[in-house]
């Protein structure tokens, strides 16, 4: 572990809290679009649902999910966690749960595939449903390439130099911001989704897959507690807090996510002529 500079002490990569140049005023409404624009499109397409007529009312627990999960992406992008984050490691790993792990089940757990099929034109929703079983979302839905992106790269992000150069600019922040979010969304979608999935195993491979990101997620945490094989360039009391902060904070959204398995799970049932047909 590489921690040259002295405990307090600001880590390199970390001071870029103030945005300059051509991007400064993209990058400064970034929090507040990232959070009201899914928000307000979400209430946007309940309020058609709703008035549609095509089948039952919308779900209120599921657009408070939604809500909730945007919600945390505001407590995650905006101050005072934000500029924590900027220089501090514990800060970082704050952030990167509620973006990464603690937001996107509240977002898949609202269905907003199931709530856009619902409102398009039935050519529209034809042609997303067409998207959703092609052959390469069916690869990136794949248990493996989810569990590879959302689990796997946190061990080449703090593990290789990665994560100093990702974050010597506030561009790389976004970006990582960005993958945590997509990888976060996709291994929820796979793990526990009430929207539809192309090739979505059982529960128990559900269960086995969740199991193995829960030992990397903590093997992982105390490797970097312990200084073994990662590559963060922060004080060492800093990165042993993020590295508590992984180690429970992410064992408690991980318990939340399999309760979320368990609540969405429904059971195959047998047709008349004994053949089992999966549920959704």
């Amino acid at each position: 572990m590489r921690a040259a500079h002295p405990p307090g002490g600001p880590a390199p990569g970390h001071g870029h809290g103030d945005v300059d140049g051509p991007l400064a005023p993209v990058l400064t409404l970034l929090p507040v679009l990232a959070a009201v624009l899914p928000a307000a499109g979400y209430l946007l397409l309940v309020r058609r649902a709703r008035r549609g007529g095509r089948g039952p009312g919308w779900s209120s627990p599921r657009t408070a999910a939604f809500l909730a999960g945007c919600a945390l992406l505001a407590v995650a992008l905006l101050p005072p966690l934000a500029p924590w984050a900027h220089h501090d490691f514990r800060g970082h790993m704050a952030q990167h749960l509620l973006i990464g792990m603690y937001a996107p089940l509240g977002l898949v757990l609202g269905a907003p595939v199931t709530l856009l099929l619902r409102t398009l034109p039935a050519v529209r929703a034809r042609q997303l449903t067409a998207v959703l079983r092609s052959r390469p979302l069916r690869v990136l839905a794949h248990p493996a390439s989810a569990l590879l992106l959302n689990t796997g790269s946190l061990v080449v992000l703090y593990c290789t130099p990665l994560y100093g150069a990702a974050t010597a600019h506030p561009l790389g922040h976004w970006l990582l911001h960005l993958h945590f979010l997509a990888s976060g969304c996709l291994f929820a979608w796979v793990i526990a989704g009430p929207d539809p999935a192309p090739a979505r195993p059982g529960v128990p491979a559900r269960l086995v897959l969740l199991g193995v990101a829960i030992a990397v997620h903590a093997v992982l945490s105390q490797a970097m507690y312990g200084g073994f094989g990662v590559d963060i360039p922060a004080p060492v009391p800093q990165v042993r807090g993020g590295a508590e902060l992984m180690y429970y904070g992410g064992d408690i959204a991980e318990l939340l996510l399999a309760a979320a398995l368990v609540a969405t799970w429904r059971p195959a049932r047998t047709g008349r002529r004994g053949r089992r047909v999966q549920a959704a």
